[in-house]
């Protein structure tokens, strides 16, 4: 078939549709269903799922739609092992495959998981968040794909594959309404734009906005006035042509733009201690009613006095080329450009005391602009399937991190280190108490990358098959960074050292100072000037696998692979806590040596903020079967990966660090299943994964910087956060005839996950017991497709959830608040909760 007619074929007819709409043909023509049309693009050509050697979890878009997904975070109800949570914003999103991933709240961090739309990377997970839209299919490969995907793939890919336009002429739409005011509407038309059907279009636009999931108390601090958050109010809107001026040669472009207007996202109280000296009592006692302390994060009650609006705009375009040479060559060119800006306002204290915030007004922002060229040459002879390929891309971040104190910050600052003890607070000159204080820091990084790769199979017989890939990539990264402080409060504490160290002892000088010299506080960081750092990699990666047809409906096969993340650079301030001996000269006064018996005390600044680049290497063997006359899809996977230099991105109250962590392992099964069962009408699909992901022994020595191995001392020989050993997915869908008109259709998609911590530091109260996610939607509707009147909820039996919980910043125990000894009675943890039960209804409606 040549390459127009495929395309025109499948631009009118999805081709994985059979997995969940074919049992309801068999209803209709007496004929048996069958898994054989699966086709994936895992290895950047069409082929069966069965006759790929990759662990991929394949989803229509018709089970998208019946189990209510519109983004990769709802995706995680219909793939086992895949984990989607979000924190202070949508845009800080992190997939996890297998519990691997990378924290999302730094944008100096690469995506261990990648998502491709349409053959297009994109740079953070956090940039691919939004309304998918039409879609043909998803397909999540599992592990390391940095062959084909190239580097940012050491956990897996998600592979998002839209709808095309069609040379049939079509238009759909719907409406939804729901609880918390939901309510949307999407619509899209398709058709030939010329006479000769050499060029097609298809348009959808969409638009949903929903009230917040969480009541907010906004004190009397100001000025919020907002009375909910984690609210939804976007549109997006995508356009296609595409060209097939010969049969030979065909082009698809793409153009969307999405623009979001919400505000998210707070925190809930986790566990709050109610000693007199806690963090809660402190901070109600210089803003009364400012923080929960009834420990009811399910309540859904958050306080804030500052606005968490999210304004974020993506757009971009791309060209995709396939032209076959001759029959057996085609060659596949991917250019396109990107562009995606997200301005962010937080309450970064999370309560409705006046203590920190970035502020809503547009400076504090995060900008992503990508141009990108994939090059591919794909043949086949008698018994070789060749791929040849060249990449580039040019990625320019531009951040801008605004970090201000409020009017409420030093009160609570004067209890919380010094007391209230008059003798230490006539120590502390009032120059320092200051509201508006802070931070206001540039970065700007260009990231060129350029790759060559191949993957070639060798059929050595007729069932049983070599396949070799290797990847070339070579990556320059240049960070120019500015660190503007207003006030001078560390100088004053350090200066102040001696003296009260004398009064008040050792312990207690130390955290006044580093409670004075907080990153965002800490001037030091001003004497850089504006900075600049480069990193350059070059690694060789690949894969070998060998695969073996056992029997026509049998395959078994065993693979290696290595893949890498980039490294990078933490857009985060970081310093570290300097003893001067006595006697020594002090390096933040020049020409004055210490005269602490104990040591002077200052906080010196890091300039150079690299981490290390992260390495996969993965071992699978598995089978694929189909049984009873291809009814039946079962695939099952033995994994083991080693990572090293593991990135673990983990905010210690004040700030993010990043740290490389030396071993990271995860080994266990992979299974998926697809059952067109003997009731007519119903198909059955889902999977699981018992996976144990585990930090390797280490310690404090195996840390570039020692001194954070109190942050992560519970992390050896555990159990990484967000890795449930066990996670289990399956949808039933089930479609019958009601009359000769009308037709039942109703789906029942269910997740269930085994406990597992939501902490980059595993603390135990950050614990997330197993829990089970349940979506259901059953719908009536004309045989023909015309209409359908669907009624739908998410989350049906409510359960609550933590996405991620985590320490509260400006924690009493300021020179430990993680340690083992730290007193849970004074401290406070916040949790960013999962989405509660919603119910609607909505109208379909096609022609």
């Amino acid at each position: 078939m040549r390459l127009s007619q495929l395309l025109r074929a499948s631009a009118s007819a999805v081709v994985l549709s059979a997995v969940i709409s074919g049992a309801a043909h068999a209803q209709d023509t007496g004929e048996a269903s069958t898994v054989d049309t699966i086709i994936v693009t895992a290895t950047k050509r069409e082929q069966s799922l069965q006759d790929v050697p990759v662990v991929v979890t394949a989803v229509s878009g018709q089970l998208m739609q019946d189990a209510g997904v519109k983004d990769i975070k709802d995706l995680t109800i219909l793939t086992p092992g895949l984990t989607v949570t979000s924190t202070t914003n949508e845009t800080v999103t992190t997939a996890r495959i297998r519990g691997v991933g990378t924290v999302g709240d730094n944008p100096g961090l690469e995506s261990s998981v990648g998502v491709v739309i349409d053959g297009v990377y994109r740079p953070r997970n956090g940039v691919s968040f939004g309304d998918l839209g039409e879609l043909q299919r998803v397909e999540v490969l599992k592990g390391p794909q940095g062959t084909l995907f190239g580097k940012n793939t050491s956990a897996g890919v998600i592979n998002i594959l839209s709808v095309a336009p069609s040379f049939n002429f079509g238009a759909q739409g719907e409406i939804t309404v729901g609880d918390y005011g939901a309510r949307g509407a999407s619509g899209s038309i398709t058709g030939p734009l010329t006479a000769d059907d050499t060029l097609a279009g298809r348009l959808f636009f969409a638009t949903r906005q929903r009230d917040g999931y969480l009541d907010v108390v906004t004190g009397a601090a100001g000025p919020r006035t907002q009375k909910d958050d984690v609210n939804q109010d976007f549109w997006t809107a995508r356009g296609q042509l595409l060209y097939v001026p010969t049969d030979t040669l065909t082009v698809r472009i793409i153009g969307d733009y999405t623009e979001r207007d919400e505000s998210c996202c707070l925190a809930t109280q986790l566990v709050v201690g109610d000693a007199a000296n806690s963090r809660a009592n402190l901070i109600n006692a210089v803003r009364p009613g400012s923080i929960d302390t009834s420990e009811t994060p399910f309540g859904r009650t958050a306080y804030a006095n500052r606005d968490t609006g999210q304004y974020i705009v993506d757009t971009g375009f791309s060209v995709q080329a396939d032209w076959e040479i001759n029959d057996a060559v085609t060659l596949t060119s991917i250019t396109a450009w990107r562009n995606w800006r997200a301005e962010t306002g937080q309450d970064t204290d999370f309560t409705a005391a006046d203590l920190s915030y970035r502020p809503n007004d547009g400076t504090n922002f995060t900008e992503f602009g990508q141009v990108s060229q994939e090059i591919r040459l794909a043949g086949a002879t008698d018994r070789l399937d060749w791929l040849v390929g060249v990449f580039y891309a040019k990625e320019e971040l531009d951040s801008r991190s605004v970090l201000s104190y409020g009017s409420d910050f030093y009160a609570y600052f004067d209890q919380r280190v010094l007391g209230n003890v008059p003798a230490l607070l006539g120590l502390v000159p009032g120059t320092i108490h200051q509201a508006g204080n802070g931070s206001d820091d540039r970065y700007s990084q260009t990231d060129t990358t350029f790759a060559l790769f191949t993957d070639d199979t060798f059929a050595i017989t007729d069932a049983l098959k070599l396949t070799v890939g290797l990847r070339y990539s070579n990556s320059e990264k240049t960070l120019t960074t500015r660190y503007s402080t207003t006030g001078a409060s560390c100088d004053q504490g350090e200066a102040l050292y001696g003296p009260l160290a004398g009064l008040a002892g050792v312990p207690t000088a130390r955290a006044i100072v580093g409670g004075l010299c907080l990153n965002g506080q800490n001037n030091d960081f001003d004497a850089l000037g504006a900075f600049q750092q480069n990193a350059g990699e070059e690694e060789v990666t690949g894969t070998v696998k060998l695969t073996y047809k056992v029997t026509d409906d049998i395959m078994t096969y065993a693979s290696y692979a290595r893949g890498y993340k980039s490294g990078g650079f933490n857009l985060d301030r970081s310093s570290r806590a300097r003893i001067t001996p006595l006697g020594s000269p002090l390096p933040f006064n020049p020409g004055v040596n210490c005269a602490v018996a104990s040591g002077c005390l200052d906080f010196a600044v890091l300039s150079d903020t690299s981490f290390a680049a992260e390495f996969a290497d993965s071992y699978e063997i598995g089978v694929k079967s189909k049984w009873f006359n291809n009814s039946l899809l079962l695939n099952a996977t033995l994994f083991y990966q080693e990572y090293t230099d593991f990135q673990l991105n983990t905010f210690i109250g004040t700030a993010f660090i990043v740290e490389s962590i030396p071993e990271v392992t995860s080994k266990g099964v992979d299974a998926d299943f697809v059952w067109f069962t003997p009731v007519d009408g119903l198909s059955l699909q889902g999977g699981v994964t018992y996976a144990e992901t585990q930090f390797g022994e280490f310690t404090a020595a195996d840390l570039s910087d020692p001194a954070r191995f109190n942050g992560v001392f519970r992390l050896p020989g555990s159990q990484v956060s967000f890795a449930p050993r066990w996670s289990s997915s399956v949808s039933a869908t089930y479609e019958r005839d009601l009359t000769d008109s009308l037709v039942l259709r109703t789906n029942i998609s269910a997740k269930y996950s085994s406990r597992y911590n939501t902490g980059s530091d595993l603390h135990p109260v950050k614990d997330q017991d197993g829990f089970a996610l349940v979506n259901a939607r059953i719908g009536i509707g004309s045989t023909d497709e015309r209409w359908s009147v669907e009624l739908w909820s998410n989350n049906l039996f409510d359960e609550d959830y933590l996405q991620v919980a985590f320490n509260g910043p400006f924690q009493v125990d300021t020179s430990n608040p993680y340690s083992a000894t730290a007193d849970a009675n004074v401290s406070t943890y916040d949790t960013f909760l999962g989405a509660p039960r919603t119910v609607g209804l909505t109208l379909r409606g096609k022609f």
